[in-house]
Order: C-alpha cells, then sequence, then structure tokens
C-alpha cells in the first residue's frame, strides 16, 4: 500500500495541473473573448433598438474567474474518481479468480500454510497491493501461528474493515473539493454584487448596464457552482457504492475460498 502512495500524489498533481493549463487556455482563447463580443454585439442592438431583450450566452454565464475555478476543481476530482473507480475495478475483476488454485472441497489444514503462504507472495506485484491479498495473506499467517479458524477469520474481517475505512478516508480530498466548489460560488456572489454596489452612481443616472453585468457575474457563479457540486457528488456517490461492495465481495471471497476450509488443531483431551 505505501508504493501506491507517491504514485497517486503524483497522479493528482499532474492531473491538476493538466486540467488547469487545458481549461484556463480554452478560457482565455474561446469562452472570454466569444462572451466579450457577445456583450458588445448586446450594447449594439439596445444603443439601435432601447426595447430589445438582451439574451444570455453559455460563454456568459461560465466566463468568470469563480466559474473557472470551479470547472477545474470539478474536472480534477473527476479525474481522482477516475483513478479510484479504476483501482476498485480492477480489483472486484481479482475476486472472480481462486488465487489459492486448490479443489473446492480440499481442507486446508496448518502443514499447507507455509505452501499458501508463498504461493500467495509470489503473486505479481499489481495483485500484491489489493484487498484481498492482503486479507487472504494476513488470515493464513494468523492461522499458521495460533491453529485457531476463528482467529483467521477475525483477523481477516478486521484487515478488510480496517481497509474499508481506509479507502474512505482517501475521500475526503474528493470531499473537500465538493464543498470548496459551492464556497468558490457564493464568494463570487459577493463579488459581484459589491461591484454592482460600487456601480450604483451609474444606475442612478440611467446607465445600469454595470450594475446588470455585477449581478449577472453574481448569480452566475452560484448557479454553475451549484451544478457543478451536485454532479460531482453523484460520482462520489457511485465511488462509494463501488468501495463499499468491494468490501464485501471480498469478504465473501475469503470466506468461501479459505476460511470454511481452514481445519485447525484437534482439542486436547
Amino acid at each position: 500500500m505505501k508504493k501506491n502512495f507517491p504514485l497517486e500524489f503524483i497522479y493528482q498533481l499532474f492531473s491538476l495541473l493538466v486540467v488547469f493549463i487545458i481549461v484556463h487556455a480554452l478560457f482565455i482563447t474561446i469562452v472570454r473573448p466569444t462572451a466579450a463580443e457577445h456583450i458588445e454585439a448586446q450594447r449594439v442592438l439596445l444603443a439601435a433598438d432601447p426595447q430589445h431583450q438582451t439574451d444570455d450566452s453559455f460563454y456568459i454565464i461560465i466566463q468568470g474567474y469563480e466559474q473557472e475555478t470551479c470547472i477545474i476543481l470539478m474536472l480534477w476530482a473527476l479525474c481522482i474518481l477516475a483513478y479510484k473507480s479504476i483501482s476498485a475495478y480492477r480489483q472486484n475483476r481479482l475476486l472472480d479468480d481462486d488465487v489459492l488454485g486448490l479443489p473446492e472441497d480440499m481442507p486446508i489444514g496448518m502443514e499447507d500454510t507455509r505452501a499458501l503462504t508463498q504461493q500467495i507472495r509470489d503473486l505479481p506485484g499489481s495483485r500484491q497491493n489489493t484487498l484481498m491479498f492482503r486479507s487472504l495473506l494476513l488470515a493464513i499467517e494468523r492461522f499458521r501461528a495460533t491453529g485457531n479458524v476463528q482467529d483467521a477469520a477475525t483477523t481477516a474481517h478486521d484487515v478488510i474493515e480496517s481497509q474499508g475505512e481506509r479507502m474512505e478516508s482517501e475521500l475526503s480530498v474528493i470531499r473537500y473539493i465538493s464543498w470548496a466548489i459551492p464556497s468558490i460560488g457564493f464568494i463570487g456572489t459577493v463579488r459581484g454584487i459589491g461591484d454592482a454596489l460600487g456601480k450604483a452612481h451609474q444606475a442612478v443616472e440611467g446607465d445600469i448596464t454595470g450594475v446588470t453585468e455585477s449581478l449577472g457575474l453574481a448569480f452566475n457563479s452560484t448557479f454553475i457552482a451549484l451544478v457543478l457540486s451536485i454532479i460531482l457528488m453523484f460520482f462520489v456517490h457511485q465511488l462509494q457504492l463501488t468501495q463499499e461492495r468491494l468490501v464485501l465481495d471480498t469478504e465473501q471471497y475469503v470466506d468461501h475460498w479459505l476460511i470454511r476450509r481452514l481445519r485447525g488443531r484437534p482439542p486436547r483431551v
């Protein structure tokens, strides 16, 4: 598990950098220029016809810095979710194989534990960092040390439960992002309302263009932030469901292929 932490950390930093570069480049080259052109066109139409009904553009809705930040954070969170989802999917696929490779009805005694331990340790490196590997290995080693089936079952259960809690805690970064996105949207709202109040004298003189643009920023930033937060939380709950299924399926796997086949020491008379 320790070997995966630097790799995942590097992946998170690299994905954040890539997402920032792509999104910021799109905003500079497409979103903001297009929004500025649309606003200028609307001003020309209003100058020619004061009764003209202005229409909003998608580029105007997302042009603010707060909206850009929210989009970057959501895409970054989706990259992290994709990484964890692929890992959970691969571990689920491993549960379809019989790692021990023993006849289904063959009992496992203490004399078999050394060979089984070595067999599991010889698995490819990608499998050695999985929940199935750790639970099987520690359960066999516990049975080898005590000869008690209940001890092995308890060890497997504790390992699986602790790893499930670890996977849950690793979602803290994504939960922070899902909390930060609406907060950034509210920051945009405060900034927009502040700008609108600063242009109140223009509205008194009859020019409400600046006030409406600032209020548009205020409401659009909150709108985009809330929509992105809803989308992100949907994928977070889907990942949690996948991880919970992985934990339950792994416990059933260990019980079916190992625990129920163990034969402990005979009781002393």
